[in-house]
């Protein structure tokens, strides 16, 4: 993260953030959850269903046989509890007809279109929430461990990790091959369209832009809203049908 210019020092990382492992929290979370229904009887050909099935099987690799971290990485923590609960609490607003963040609403109204293939609904999760709810829960961490953000940037890392899973996993599963891609098929121009890194680094500046503005509460809901607003444009784009 030394590409970002620190918003303020803190005093050091709080020992809260070095907590219980956080990954077998959330893998745990996701599986009690189960792929969220639409109210249709079944999950099938049910886009939020990719998309929390990629996340699971990532949360469940990176917490292994003992919750434990990637080497070299310490154990994930409560960022990325924080994380999860925003996705699930989005998909359950959605479910009880409350209404969800405007990132997820193209995924929520589009998760049964025929025309959307199941790496495009992957890619519209992970890019709400990439796009909106990592900043926000790296605030809420904040207030709830009473640290700045510059003292949560390793934990960020971790989280970010976990993020890379999502997108490995993808990758790995649903990218379709080179031989079923056709020169010009739209679904390259949309692949190409978000990068999970740049929008990774996009959301620890709307961190720090946040944490500037938390005493000016009107003009953070304002900056929230229309980040919420901007990845739910790109969530739709990435969204486009290919047939």
């Amino acid at each position: 993260m030394a590409q970002f210019e620190q918003l303020e020092h803190g005093t050091g990382r709080p020992a809260a953030v070095a907590g219980p492992a956080g990954a077998g929290t959330v893998a745990a979370r996701l599986r009690a959850s189960g792929p969220p229904g639409d109210g249709s009887g079944d999950g099938s050909g049910d886009g939020i269903e990719v998309f929390h099935q990629m996340y699971l099987a990532a949360a469940e690799e990176v917490a292994g046989p003992g919750a434990g971290a990637a080497p070299g990485r310490e154990p994930i923590g409560p960022l990325a509890v924080r994380l999860v609960e925003r996705y699930l609490a989005a998909v359950e607003a959605a479910a009880a007809g409350r209404r969800a963040p405007d990132c997820w609403r193209p995924l929520l109204q589009y998760r049964r279109h025929p025309g959307v293939r199941p790496v495009q609904f992957a890619l519209a999760g992970l890019n709400a929430h990439t796009g909106h709810d990592l900043a926000l829960a790296v605030i809420d961490t904040c207030r709830t461990l009473r640290c700045a953000p510059a003292d949560l940037e390793e934990e960020f890392e971790r989280a970010g990790d976990l993020l890379l899973r999502i997108e490995e996993r993808i990758d790995d599963e649903l990218m379709p091959g080179p031989e079923t891609l056709e020169v010009g098929d739209p679904l390259l121009h949309l692949l190409g369209s978000w990068n999970p890194e740049r929008a990774r680094e996009a959301a620890w500046s709307s961190v720090l832009v946040l944490w500037r503005l938390r005493d000016v509460p009107t003009l953070a809901e304002e900056f929230r809203r229309r980040t919420d607003a901007g990845a739910g444009l790109v969530g739709r784009c990435l969204l486009t049908p290919c047939g």
